[in-house]
């Protein structure tokens, strides 16, 4: 097996065999454009084009692309180093279609964070996607806390987003529900790209990672669901939606990067390991042996014993020297199921909440205390959350319902972004902690 770097997210790797090459998302998507639904529902508003005017419209879809991918790194580079904050739209919205999930993973947020299991109105996210369509957003996906299959009407939204002009619209799934039928519907409504967060090469590791809430989550299971999804995709003839499957790195995973590669080789189009950057969390993210060559190199350097690290997956070691500004402030915009809008996918619970764009928002701290209820009631489906507390608010604007185009342009985004192009991020609470590798200067030290 190969381990090669990933350019999306700093420390993730992909994984392919001797033989075989990176599976390269943005060149798929372009060179078969022509099969995704949004080109498609576009050709539908012409009675006829002769060939040159379909190449035309074509190559307007494939440069869009291209743009959109281009901007994701180029944007905020030259939004930190000239200053100028107005010149750029969000290339993404992250739209919580469901904040519910149906397992409680020890490395995730909601067990220590208080998060709501509801589900987003169908049409409070229309009114999201009519905004992003005036405001050319090129790509949306479709959860942040939850599980979005969890959301029976997800198809529809999916199918909404794409007649209506969004070039590519995404999802990441535990899989537990996908179904056969459910697969179909996918696949029908036009989704670009499956993301499949499977932590373990094993049965064993596998469920110690992923313990369901409601009933037993059986490794056998979902296996099954991510072939089957692979050979109805295939049965269909369709080239979309991409596959790809991501394990965090822990303690438990880093032993069973060969077997989690060998699971999925053959039925997914990229298989990725990830840096575990939860916050909260009490497992041990690095292997005794190489902790102990850190704790060596903190003693030798006079450093902080705070000092921030991480292992990648061909071992090697980094240390953080320093801090930098964060890209996602000029890549996307978090919605919860509600209407509250965050900055960032690490500001769980949108604790350093921008603004508010559905009234259903300010009902959030009733919706926390029932939450809280069920808790110490013991409820079911809430044994494994005894340790999930309030999310702490950072920033609390004012109770007025505003918009998305508003909130990107605000004043206190802009603050933010200013804050990180002087690389003083532990001005901001809610930056000042986060583990996010992206925001750090790392310096290897084996």
């Amino acid at each position: 097996m190969r381990i090669s770097k990933q350019n999306l997210v700093e420390g993730s790797s992909f994984l392919r065999s001797k033989k075989s090459k990176n599976f390269d998302r943005e060149k798929f998507m372009i060179d078969n454009m022509e099969h995704n639904l949004t080109f498609k529902e576009e050709l539908k508003k012409f009675k006829e084009l002769d060939k040159d005017q379909y190449s035309l419209l074509l190559r307007k879809f494939k440069k869009k692309y291209k743009d959109y991918r281009l901007s994701w790194f180029e944007n905020p580079k030259k939004a930190f180093e000239t200053g100028n904050f107005d010149q750029f739209n969000p290339l993404c919205l992250d739209i919580e279609t469901a904040s519910i999930c149906d397992l409680a993973c020890p490395h995730c947020f909601r067990e220590y964070i208080l998060t709501p299991d509801k589900i987003m109105d169908f049409d409070f996210y229309k009114k999201i996607i009519d905004t992003a369509v005036k405001f050319d957003v090129p790509s949306i996906k479709l959860n942040w806390r939850g599980e979005p299959l969890l959301n029976p009407k997800l198809e529809e939204f999916i199918s909404y987003a794409k007649k209506n002009g969004i070039l590519e619209v995404s999802i990441n799934t535990n899989a537990t529900t996908l179904t056969e039928k459910r697969a179909e519907r996918l696949i029908d409504a036009g989704l670009d790209q499956i993301i499949y967060s499977f932590d373990g090469g094993t049965k064993k590791t596998y469920e110690k990672m992923r313990p369901a809430r409601f009933k037993k989550n059986k490794f056998e299971d979902v296996y099954k669901n991510i072939k089957n999804f692979h050979f109805i995709k295939q049965k269909k003839g369709s080239f979309f939606p991409i596959t790809k499957i991501q394990m965090v790195l822990t303690k438990d995973t880093r032993d069973e990067i060969e077997d989690f590669f060998d699971l999925f080789s053959n039925y997914v189009d990229d298989v990725t390991v990830t840096q575990y950057t939860e916050r909260g969390g009490n497992l041990e993210k690095i292997p005794k042996k190489e902790k102990n060559k850190i704790d060596e190199l903190i003693k030798k350097n006079d450093l902080s014993n705070n000092t921030n690290f991480f292992l990648e997956a061909n071992g090697d070691l980094n240390v953080s020297v320093g801090r930098k500004p964060c890209y996602q402030l000029f890549q996307r915009l978090m919605i919860t199921f509600d209407g509250r809008v965050a900055m960032c996918c690490h500001d769980w619970g949108a604790q350093h909440c921008l603004g508010f764009i559905d009234k259903k928002s300010f009902d959030i701290d009733e919706t926390l205390k029932n939450l809280e209820k069920n808790i110490i009631d013991n409820k079911k489906g809430f044994e494994l959350l005894k340790n999930a507390k309030k999310p702490t608010k950072y920033n609390e604007p004012p109770k007025k319902i505003t918009n998305i185009h508003d909130i990107w342009n605000g004043e206190e985004l802009n603050k933010i972004r200013k804050i990180h192009m002087e690389k003083q991020l532990d001005k901001i609470d809610i930056c000042k902690n986060c583990d996010f590798k992206d925001t750090y200067e790392w310096k290897k030290i084996n």
